[in-house]
């Protein structure tokens, strides 16, 4: 019977899930899809404020 110990060298070892493959896994398991448009607008919301200072802002304040 392998020892506590065992257990956490052997999790300690194993390769990590990057942030988006483990907050898909998230959603699948505890079915909150709902929150998946959520995170999308704001990612999309932030990308605009990161442009918004570069020299692509001309071309966003188009948009609206």
């Amino acid at each position: 019977m392998p020892s506590k110990r065992d257990d956490v060298t052997e999790l300690a070892k194993a390769q990590r899930q990057s942030l988006f493959s483990e907050f898909l896994d998230f959603l699948k398991h505890n079915k909150k899809w709902w929150l998946l448009p959520i995170v999308l607008v704001l990612l999309a919301l932030g990308a605009l404020v990161v442009l918004s200072g570069s020299g692509a802002a001309p071309f966003i304040y188009t948009l609206f």
